[in-house]
Parts: C-alpha cells; structure tokens; sequence
C-alpha cells in the first residue's frame, strides 16, 4: 500500500503502518474496491488518518456526526466503528455509484442502522436540517471551493467543545507554492486562512495523510 502523504516515503509509511490498529477484511476489501477504481481512488482517506478519526470519536464519546463528502465509504466506516451502539452518522453526497460500494461495506461491518446516506448537493442537504439539530463531530472532504460555505453552515450546528474536521488543507504542498492558483489551490488557502482568523475556534492542522485539520468549537 503507497502512502498518501506527501511527506512519507514508503519505508517510513510501512513503518507507521506496522505500529498502527491492522485493518479487517472489510476495510482491507473497501480500500481494494476504491482502488480499482483507478485515478479517482486517490479521494479515499488514508488508513491511518481513519484510524485517528476512529480514535477521536470515541475519545470524545461523539454521538452524532455528519460527513460532507463520503465517496466510497470507508472515512464514513471509521467513524461509525468508534459510534456508540446509539449512535447516528448523517453522510452526504452526491454519487449514488460511489457511496453503493460504501453501502455494502457497511452493511458487512454491521454498521449500516447507524448510517444515514442522503444524496443531492451537500449545502442543500446542510440548509434543510432542522434548525435545532446539533452535532458532535463533522469530517469535511467534498468539493474544496465549498469549503468556506459548509464551515459556515456546520460550526453554529456544532455543540460546544465538538470537532470539525477538514481533509487536504496541504494539498500535497501546494498550499505553498507561489506557482499554483488553480481553483482547489485557492479555495484551501481562503479556508486555512479563515479558520485561522475565527476566535470561536481553536484550531490546529496535522500533517496526516495530505494535511488534516482539526477545529474545536470554544
């Protein structure tokens, strides 16, 4: 298996992959389907920023969470394994292809009566919910030039002390390249430098996988 990051060879990834929780048969099944996939596969989370997102849920004993951007399933399989049995994951995407093959791996894990998949643009789904429904933890991995708007929408739903978490705010360095203004390139910078600016959070990025950040909510 290649790391993800940027910042690893493959010695090192190997390396932190052997002093990491192994992976099951469903997960190890999940990431060999999303791979075969080809190119696009590189959306899926790296195996060892699941198992921190795992270790964060249950460490803050989440009891609702919402995933913008859930692809083939397996950040959204991570989160709902570290659920408590009363637990609820609301996952939101647009691709009914893509989150088929998570459907399955969930149903296999036994984790599919605490998942709630809901297709259709992910700040449509966000501005529908009701406006007292509040959340524990968010995971965000979608289109990034919508960073900015799901922030805006997630953080006033986030209970105090809860999580955000953000994947790709390195953008494999381009976050600093004085070459790269494409699109994505320019969106993730407006996004890190406004979590930065925002005195109702307190934030950090960690250099997993391809830079992840985490916000809590003061």
């Amino acid at each position: 298996m290649s790391p993800k990051s940027f910042l690893l060879n493959d010695t090192l990834h190997g390396y932190l992959m052997a002093h990491t929780a192994p992976l099951d048969e469903v997960a190890t099944d999940l990431i060999t389907e999303t791979a075969s996939l080809g190119d696009i596969s590189g959306m899926q989370i790296a195996p060892e920023q699941g198992a921190l997102m795992s270790l964060l849920v249950a460490a803050t004993g989440a009891r609702d969470i919402v995933e913008v951007g859930t692809f083939t399933g397996f950040s959204a399989l991570c989160l709902a394994r570290a659920l408590p049995e009363d637990g609820r994951l609301l996952c939101l995407d647009v691709s009914e292809e893509w989150t088929a093959i998570g459907r399955r791996a969930w149903q296999r894990a036994g984790v599919d009566d605490k998942i709630e998949l809901r297709l259709g643009p992910a700040l449509d789904s966000l501005r529908a919910l009701a406006e007292s429904e509040q959340f524990d933890m968010a995971f965000i991995d979608a289109d990034k030039p919508n960073y900015g708007a799901y922030y805006a929408e997630l953080l006033p739903r986030l209970r105090r002390n809860g999580l955000i978490l953000v994947d790709n705010v390195l953008w494999s360095g381009a976050v600093v390249d004085p070459e790269r203004d494409d699109k994505n390139t320019v969106a993730i910078r407006a996004f890190n430098d406004l979590v930065a600016a925002d005195d109702r959070v307190e934030s950090t990025i960690l250099a997993v996988s391809d830079g992840l950040t985490l916000i809590r909510k003061r």
